[in-house]
C-alpha cells in the first residue's frame, strides 16, 4: 500500500493523540487552516499520535492518505466503530483481540439485515460489502420508522446521521466504545486524547468521557445532545480550525498553531 515509516514511539508515551472523525471534522474547514494541521501533526510526530475515527472503511482512508492528502493515522477505528486496525508499512490491518467482541456481537447478520430491510422505505443499501456492518442511504422525506424496529427484533443497533445515512451496527458496538477500547488497549492516559467529531455517528464518540471537541459545522442535532456535557469544547471554528482551537483550549499540546 506504500505506507510511510510512521514513528515507532507507542502512543502512550507521546505527549497528545488526536482521534477524529474525517468527514466535515478532520476533513473539515478552509484548506488553509487543513494544511495548518496536518502540516502541524506532520512536523510533531514524535510526540503527536493520530487516530481516525470514522465510518469510512481502511480502503478508503488508504486511498485518501496515498494521495498525500491526509497524514498516515497510526490506528484506525472505522466502519463507524465496527472496524479496529493498526497501520503498518505493508497495509491497515484489524486488531483480531479487539474485533473478537464486536464479530460475536455481530453474528454474521448481514444477509439477515438486508432481507428484512429490502424495498424499505427511503432506504437505498450501499453497495459496499462491510464485515460487521449495513449501511444506507437515507431519504428522511420517504423513510419508515418501521426499519427502527425491524432492526431491533434482530438484537442490533440502528444509528442515523447527518439525516443522510443509516447504519446497522452490532449491539452496543459505536464510534465510543470503540475508540475507548483501543485507548485502554494501548494503555493511553485518557487525558492526553482528544475525540473531534460533528455528527450524529460521532455523538457516543463525544460522549465517553475523553476530552472532545463538536466542531463549528457540527449539526445542530449532536451539539443538543451533548449541550450538558463538561469535557466536550464547542467550537468556533469549522473543522480543522476548532480542533486546533480545542488542542489549545484544553492544553493537551504545546505548540498547537492557532490562526493566519
Amino acid at each position: 500500500m506504500n505506507i510511510p515509516k510512521l514513528p515507532a514511539t507507542p502512543l502512550a508515551t507521546r505527549r497528545f493523540t488526536l482521534a477524529t472523525d474525517l468527514d466535515g471534522t478532520f476533513l473539515g474547514g478552509s484548506e488553509a487552516d487543513r494544511h495548518r494541521l496536518y502540516d502541524w501533526i506532520e512536523t510533531n510526530r514524535d510526540t503527536v499520535g493520530l487516530i481516525f475515527v470514522t465510518g469510512r472503511d481502511p480502503q478508503f482512508i488508504g486511498e485518501m492518505c496515498k494521495t498525500g492528502a491526509l497524514p498516515w493515522p497510526e490506528y484506525v477505528v472505522g466502519d463507524v466503530g465496527t472496524t479496529i486496525a493498526q497501520v503498518s508499512e505493508q497495509a491497515i490491518s484489524p486488531i483480531a483481540a479487539l474485533e473478537e467482541d464486536i464479530a460475536a456481537r455481530w453474528g454474521d447478520k448481514g444477509d439477515r439485515v438486508r432481507d428484512r430491510l429490502a424495498g424499505a422505505p427511503g432506504l437505498t443499501l450501499q453497495p459496499t460489502d462491510f464485515r460487521y456492518r449495513v449501511s444506507y442511504d437515507l431519504d428522511p422525506e420517504a423513510f419508515d420508522e418501521g426499519a427502527k424496529t425491524r432492526v431491533e427484533a434482530l438484537g442490533l443497533d440502528w444509528l442515523i446521521s447527518d439525516n443522510r445515512f443509516f447504519d446497522v451496527l452490532p449491539k452496543g458496538v459505536s464510534k465510543g466504545p470503540s475508540i475507548r477500547r483501543l485507548v485502554e488497549h494501548l494503555g493511553m492516559d485518557e487525558n492526553r486524547v482528544l475525540v473531534a467529531g460533528d455528527t450524529l455517528n460521532d455523538l457516543s464518540m463525544l460522549e465517553c468521557g475523553l476530552p472532545a471537541v463538536a466542531v463549528g459545522n457540527s449539526e445542530p442535532a449532536l451539539v443538543s445532545r451533548v449541550a450538558h456535557l463538561p469535557q466536550v469544547h464547542y467550537a468556533t471554528g469549522h473543522g480543522a480550525a476548532g480542533i486546533m482551537e480545542a488542542i489549545h483550549a484544553f492544553d493537551l499540546h504545546p505548540k498547537v498553531p492557532l490562526g493566519a
